[in-house]
């Protein structure tokens, strides 16, 4: 049988989900492949989704039509707004949510959506002929042709699991690892491959804790959702929160990890890559932080019909017996039965040192990574990298320029921004501290920034985009206290007049700041985007340094903007460079007006 498609994406984690949707939704026929179809997007470590930063890329997603904040929604069973008691600019939604809902919800999304097929099986290498990836092969040693394909495999490539002293192949608990495709990757597509590694928590039976020693962490009393097109209203009459609880490790639970601390997958010798820095292991706070005597442990439910809870902040990689006595150690978790035990995995991933800013490759066309591939950590960093990368791999394909969200515009636009100019020698995770325009990039104009984008990709629909529309433009008659003959919250719906003041109120609480910071922007903005040829020779410029030369060579910058914000380039280097293009651009102009004249 003759398998042939435009978009082919590989992983159908929460990047894969991302992807293989935005391209069939632009009209492309996608094929996304996964081990297991039974474990689409699914949530292997904590079952949340948003929270500091993160929170506001999800929302960014949906405001450009795509799915997490929508399925979060539908699956969340608390839902928090973060940061609340500070300002606006740094709101955060965050949702804990029902695992398996959120699995059986997007898997039914992928398997609903016109011109998108699903594949259980494994990719073993990709085809590339001149330089262009063309195909792929699967397990079966079937040939599928393609136009582009799109790489997704979070912690699955060559994943190894640690638990102790113990280790085997396994992508994630009980689920088989991507064997071969790091091979085609390296050989066939010039990528150079590097190692990371993540641990989880244990779970355990809610009946086991006594809560009463704990303190509770309810949700907000007037939750907002994350997806702009979620009518408000009802979806609050009908969702059931579940409170989450709060307690702490004490020096008994620290003196049994640092006693045994030789017989933990963290320690050095057993896995030597890098951990995510933000949510280390338990192992791993007590060595980096002996003066502190305890640490917070977040209890969170798991679902709605499971006894199942997550113990957020105790990430480890100790023996089953040690876990145990860990546990038992911490206050409310004295008779606590553990239902599933952590564990270390450590991974392949490609530096995204590799990938422009579109998320395809250098050294292969047509070839975009998205996801924990590129050395991210976080469902919400995946989902991301996902949707850009499916939206660009489309755009490819169908003859147009790929989307660049600018850092300005978007946390999404740094994220990438981020990764593709000073890449990584740990996970990567998203915070506000990233943010040099948070002030404008806040969680509730998501909308206003960038539904125009999703709309011009064909991913909004154009009955969605004339409800924004309106509201757009009853904002600005508000705002100009133009208040008679405003529509009903009928006609605005999903959106509403009380949404409507609460941004002219944020919005006016910032304005000053926001110009302020706008006239910053647009004066680096003039350098910002001032595009550096792909095939730019660094070597010309002489007065550069060998070092300078050869971070810039790796990087291969796309603009001066993303030149400056090379790890160790100097201002004197970007001045150089600038100089350096503006005298070819005169050369060039010369040539032009030689050429008519002769």
């Amino acid at each position: 049988m003759e398998r042939k498609y435009q978009i082919v994406v590989i992983g159908a984690g929460h990047a894969g989900c991302e992807a293989s949707l935005a391209c069939a939704r632009m009209g492309l026929k996608t094929l996304i492949i996964t081990l297991n179809v039974d474990s689409i997007a699914r949530m292997p470590c904590n079952p949340a989704v948003g929270g500091i930063a993160k929170g506001q890329m999800v929302r960014e997603i949906d405001a450009m039509g795509g799915e997490m904040g929508w399925i979060t929604d539908h699956a969340g069973l608390q839902f928090k707004m973060l940061n609340s008691s500070r300002g606006p600019a740094v709101w955060s939604p965050r949702a804990q949510c029902d695992k398996e809902l959120y699995s059986v919800l997007m898997s039914k999304s992928l398997q609903n959506q016109q011109n998108l097929e699903t594949l259980q099986s494994e990719a073993t290498s990709l085809i590339v002929k001149n330089g262009k990836v063309c195909g792929l092969k699967i397990l079966t040693g079937e040939t599928i042709e393609t136009n582009a394909v799109v790489v997704t495999t979070g912690t699955f490539l060559k994943g190894t699991i640690h638990l102790g002293k113990m280790h085997f192949d396994g992508g994630r608990f009980n689920e088989r690892p991507a064997s071969y495709l790091s091979k085609s990757l390296i050989e066939d597509c010039g990528l150079t491959l590097e190692r990371f590694k993540t641990t989880t928590t244990p779970r355990i039976n809610t009946l086991s804790i006594d809560y009463s020693k704990m303190t509770e962490q309810p949700g907000d009393e007037k939750p907002k959702p994350f997806s702009h097109f979620t009518e408000v209203e009802e979806w609050r009459k009908n969702l059931k929160q579940l409170s989450c609880w709060l307690t702490y490790t004490n020096p008994t639970t620290h003196k049994i990890v640092s006693d045994n601390l030789e017989l933990s997958s963290i320690s050095i010798g057993k896995v030597n890559s890098k951990s995510p820095r933000y949510c280390p292991a338990i192992e791993e706070k007590i060595e980096r932080y002996p003066e502190k005597t305890s640490h917070h442990i977040f209890v969170e439910p798991e679902g709605y019909n499971t006894n199942e809870v997550y113990l957020n902040g105790l990430y480890t990689g100790l023996p089953f017996d040690l876990q145990q006595q860990m546990i038992n150690s911490i206050a409310g978790l004295e008779n606590a039965k553990v239902i599933r035990y952590g564990y270390a995995i450590e991974y392949d991933y490609s530096s995204p040192l590799q990938i422009k800013k579109s998320l395809e490759t250098k050294t292969v066309e047509n070839l975009f990574l998205g996801g924990q591939i590129n050395g991210t950590t976080g469902y919400e960093e995946a989902a991301s990298q996902g949707f850009i990368a499916g939206v660009n791999a489309g755009l490819k394909v169908l003859g147009k320029s790929p989307i660049i969200l600018g850092r300005n515009e978007s946390y999404i636009g740094i994220l990438i921004d981020d990764i593709t100019t000073k890449g990584m020698d740990e996970p990567y995770r998203m915070f506000t501290s990233r943010a040099e325009y948070r002030l404008s990039i806040r969680n509730d104009n998501t909308d206003l920034r960038l539904m125009d984008v999703g709309h011009s990709i064909g991913l909004i629909s154009d009955k969605a985009y004339k409800k924004f529309e309106l509201y757009r433009n009853t904002l600005t008659n508000i705002y100009e206290g133009n208040i008679e003959n405003l529509p009903t919250d009928e006609d605005l719906s999903p959106w509403s007049i009380e949404k409507a003041k609460e941004e002219i109120y944020i919005h006016k609480k910032y304005e000053g700041y926001i110009e302020i910071q706008d006239k910053m922007a647009n004066k680096m903005r003039k350098n910002e985007d001032r595009r550096i040829p792909e095939d730019f020779d660094y070597n010309k410029l002489t007065s550069l340094s060998t070092e300078t030369k050869q971070r810039l060579f790796k990087v291969r910058p796309q603009t001066i903007g993303q030149a400056s914000r090379i790890h160790a380039i100097k201002p004197s280097d970007i001045a150089i460079l600038t100089i350096h293009l503006e005298k070819q651009k005169k050369e060039r102009r010369q040539k032009n007006i030689e050429k008519q004249n002769s």
